[in-house]
């Protein structure tokens, strides 16, 4: 597998993780939409395409994403392309569509990837893949660390996840990372007003003036909403860097070095040196969800290490 490296115009991280997530163009992918209930009277909007195969990617985004963003629709353009079945979820709240109950996702919220893979086992599929980005990364992790993994899920390829989310939440934070940290504060915080305008009373909209990072975010509303004791709590609970060790399912894993989003103990190249179902892989260059490659095809590095994984395992 070839080593990533980032074109001459990328002078800093920030380009490689801002200039393909916003000018990026994936425009030959049509999507199928299902919605599908979850057991707590709540729903789940899948994106998929379908060409009667045997076997199903399914792709997680990261934090405030979903399936229409460039990452995803590339990474579902290439898998279709090799001949794959494509499923591109959408977590709650985030499909375009705000979800009935008061809760929205995490990146824990394992308990909606396993009721989506249910799903796409009753469609017959003998094989599965996981893909996660970031957030959808570290919820493809967490899960394959909790075990009761169906045998159709044959593995996993998961890029730029925070590993250890309490230590990601406060690198993001930093002033260098400001224009990030603002954007999503900036989704999240118009997301309770929405859902206080849904269901009067589920959301104490008083708290937001006082939210200056994602930790405050997570102390006032992801916690609580969630059932943890508090942002802190949340972290601990969630992190897939507690649950790499317990994972059976062979596994690609690439944090870029110079992700502005991670902290260092996102990079655990040392536990996982002899870990025998995870490969790890830290190229210098990347950014957050980045990995351009500029080529006749469209096709991104992430896509084809993704692609050569898979068929590889």
């Amino acid at each position: 597998m070839d080593e990533y490296k980032a074109p001459q115009i990328y002078i800093s991280p920030h380009l490689e993780t801002i200039i393909p997530a916003l000018f990026r163009r994936v425009k030959d992918v049509i999507y199928q939409r299902e919605r599908i209930e979850t057991p707590d009277g709540d729903f789940l909007d899948l994106d998929w395409i379908r060409d009667n195969r045997d076997h199903l990617i399914i792709i997680s985004h990261g934090l405030e994403g979903d399936s229409q963003r460039p990452y995803i629709k590339g990474m579902a353009r290439a898998f279709s392309k090799k001949g794959y079945d494509i499923l591109a979820w959408n977590f709650r709240g985030c499909s375009g569509e705000m979800n009935r109950k008061p809760r929205f996702y995490h990146s824990g919220a394992t308990e909606d990837l396993r009721h989506i893979i249910s799903h796409a086992l009753k469609n017959g599929y003998e094989k599965i893949s996981l893909v996660g980005f970031s957030l959808g990364g570290n919820l493809t992790l967490k899960y394959l660390g909790e075990g009761s993994v169906p045998a159709q899920i044959q593995n996993a390829v998961t890029f730029s996840v925070p590993l250890h989310l309490l230590s990601s939440c406060e690198q993001i934070s930093q002033p260098g990372n400001w224009m990030y940290s603002r954007r999503f504060l900036v989704n999240l915080k118009e997301k309770i007003r929405l859902k206080e305008a849904a269901l009067p009373g589920s959301m104490d909209v008083t708290l937001l003036d006082n939210i200056k990072t994602l930790i405050d975010f997570d102390n006032a509303y992801t916690a609580p909403l969630h059932g943890y004791r508090d942002a802190v709590d949340y972290y601990e609970k969630c992190s897939a860097l507690y649950f790499l060790d317990k994972i059976e399912t062979p596994t690609l894993l690439i944090n870029a070095r110079n992700d502005p989003f991670l902290s260092e103990k996102c990079y655990p190249v040392t536990e996982l040196a002899d870990h025998p179902y995870i490969t790890f892989r830290v190229p210098h260059q990347g950014g957050h969800v980045g990995f351009t490659s500029f080529n006749p095809h469209g096709v991104f590095w992430s896509e084809q290490q993704a692609i050569h994984f898979v068929e590889g395992h």
